[in-house]
């Protein structure tokens, strides 16, 4: 027999009517929508699984311990991953066809204000002993016209596994591995660096504490990130994966995707990445721009 759940008897639902301000015309109505159902779900598993008074409290002390690092735990629950997936969602229901290179989570280590070039960037500017990569290709719209102009912030960890502004080593100058990129008349774009290492999150914090609970790993493949803007154009936030990383289907922020592999050749002189964009217009769907979240200004 289907235990009872307190949650959905009527008494719960008129105290969670008055908790989300419903019986008043004030405040934020989204809000008051979106709250609402949240609370429902969670009281819903509160009696399920008879969490405790103690299990409650240890939980609100979590998320206030949490705070520095969820940046990591919403990538680490998927949830920016969902994030992606549902503005892909939203594409297919709205009968949008083909959306150019893919969508991948920005995570949390953008810094605003890198250095800007044309065309070409040296990303590096401290010598590592890291093997030298070569990353270029061409940005175009969906009909393969190139477009000039655009601009392009990259951005990697170090051989450590460290992002400049992040690095807890404090080894690291600002904007080091970090840069942005104005392609050419022909849309073209160069950056010469040097090859990323993954990273993990940082041991016994918040996150591998939760991962370690959840019997998983917190550590990521090496890859490097890309916001990429242009007039006309939606906003893309994406990155590529290092192909013959380890972890390059075990990321446990799920920012995998196939398309965003691209082909790794090495030589004598080192590595080379050849990685095209392509840009869907803002005309189509919904106007995807860059989000408002907070980053760090450097």
């Amino acid at each position: 027999m289907t235990k009872d759940n307190l949650a959905e008897r009527d008494v719960t639902q008129k105290l969670l009517d008055r908790v989300c301000g419903l019986d008043n015309q004030d405040g934020n109505a989204r809000l008051k929508a979106i709250l609402r159902d949240l609370l429902d779900n969670l009281c819903y598993v509160m009696d399920k699984h008879d969490v405790t008074e103690d299990e409650l409290w240890a939980a609100t002390g979590y998320l206030a311990e949490a705070g520095p690092e969820l940046g990591l735990i919403v990538p680490g629950l998927g949830l920016e991953h969902y994030m992606d997936a549902l503005m892909d969602e939203n594409d297919r229901r709205a009968g949008v066809g083909e959306t150019g290179t893919p969508r991948t989570i920005e995570g949390p280590l953008f810094v605003e204000g890198a250095p800007l070039s044309d065309y070409e960037a040296t990303m590096s500017d401290e010598e590592e002993d890291g093997e030298r990569l070569i990353i270029h290709g061409t940005v175009r719209d969906l009909d393969g016209n190139p477009v000039p102009g655009a601009l392009m912030d990259m951005w990697h960890a170090n051989l450590s596994g460290f992002y400049s502004h992040f690095d807890p080593t404090n080894s690291q100058v600002p904007f080091n591995n970090r840069r942005k990129i104005r392609t050419d008349e022909n849309g073209r774009y160069r950056a010469i660096t040097i090859m990323p290492s993954g990273y993990s999150v940082p041991p016994e914090g918040p996150t591998d504490k939760l991962l370690k609970l959840l019997g998983r790993h917190g550590s990521r493949p090496a890859h490097v990130h890309y916001f990429v803007r242009a007039d006309g154009f939606r906003h893309l936030t994406t990155q590529i994966n290092i192909a013959d990383d380890p972890l390059v289907h075990d990321d446990f922020a799920y920012a995998t995707r196939d398309e965003l592999i691209p082909d790794l050749n090495r030589s004598d002189d080192g590595a080379e990445i050849q990685f095209d964009i392509e840009l869907a217009p803002s005309s189509i769907g919904q106007d995807y721009q860059m989000s408002h979240r907070k980053r760090l200004q450097g």
